[in-house]
């Protein structure tokens, strides 16, 4: 609260230099405090990326080195596809670590995907099928968690032998391609469709015009080569094991105990169980795609506040039921 200057003191402006002095020396004190406040809150940011960056034990995204003798198990989920955590690109350099790494005894590929592109799973697969050979007494299963269906099947085909479980979805071998037309709607709300091209085919599957007969041929047939390539594929990495089966190559997905009666899976067995009885070491290390920092501060700021803010929480038991 600010003191009333009194104008009929005969002193009164010294009393009101004096005010004024010492309100700018607390408003500069005011400010050096959260100058400091910044300063060290910045400080802590700048201490948290360090650590991060130096890829601390314990913390989120740390990259376990093992330096003992170990069971590699990689994770394989979502789509494949470019850009993803199943991308090729970040598959391919967990497959090498784990082949290269002299204390890695076997390697377990989980998978859990409903398919993605055909380059990108062949990709996969082909690692696999060059790694075998170059690491010839490494052994590399694949097992089926939920689903294993087209190109997930396309990588899984590579391994020496794929496990699933008796209700695992597991199949989907063929090539699709979706498209749709809307040329009757247009038709009924009155619009009409001025695509322009140059080159007869260039609006291939414009969804505003008729199916073109051609280009629905054209299109089959590029699709038939690719389902080809994936029907070699997994001819090649099954071999006798496939049954004789019509089906087998028409895109039907079956249950895990169905697929094992096709030929499409070995058995039976959970990544614990192949780690312990065909690898022979149930030292299991998981290998994960090491994330950007970004990555790593976005999840792992927030994994870290919250554990404190759970502390925080059950310090009176309050909030025992929080896990």
């Amino acid at each position: 609260m600010k003191k009333k200057i009194n104008t009929d003191d005969p002193n009164w402006e010294k009393e009101a230099i004096r005010e004024l002095a010492w309100g700018s020396l607390k408003e500069q004190r005011r400010t050096r405090r959260w100058g400091i406040f910044f300063k060290l809150l910045t400080f802590a940011y700048l201490g948290v990326l360090l650590l991060f960056m130096l890829d601390i034990p314990g913390l989120p995204g740390h990259q376990v080195t093992a330096s003992k003798d170990h069971t590699a198990l990689i994770r394989l989920k979502g789509l494949i596809t470019e850009g993803s955590s199943a991308s090729a690109e970040k598959i391919n350099k967990l497959l090498e670590k784990a082949f290269e790494d002299k204390h890695s005894k076997g390697i377990i590929l989980e998978i859990n995907s409903p398919g993605g592109t055909p380059v990108e799973a062949s990709s996969i697969y082909q690692k696999i099928i060059d790694l075998r050979e170059q690491y010839p007494d490494k052994k590399l299963y694949a097992v089926v968690r939920d689903l294993c269906a087209s190109g997930g099947y396309y990588v899984a085909a590579a391994a020496d032998e794929i496990h699933a479980h008796p209700s695992s979805i597991v199949g989907s071998i063929g090539v699709r391609m979706d498209s749709f037309g809307v040329q009757g709607l247009m038709e009924k709300i009155g619009i009409e469709s001025r695509t322009i091209t140059a080159g007869e085919h260039k609006a291939l599957l414009d969804p505003f015009k008729p199916l073109d007969p051609d280009e629905k041929a054209h299109l089959e047939r590029m699709l038939q080569q690719v389902h080809q390539h994936f029907i070699s594929a997994v001819k090649t990495g099954r071999g006798e094991r496939l049954k004789e089966n019509d089906d087998l190559f028409t895109g039907l997905i079956w249950t895990g105990e169905e697929a094992k009666s096709l030929g499409l899976v070995d058995g039976f067995r959970t990544s614990e169980n192949i780690a312990e009885e065909l690898i022979g070491e149930d030292n299991i290390v998981v290998l994960e795609p090491k994330k950007s920092l970004l990555e790593q501060l976005t999840e792992g700021v927030g994994d870290v506040s919250a554990r404190i803010a759970q502390k925080l929480l059950t310090q009176d038991g309050s909030f025992s039921a929080i896990r």
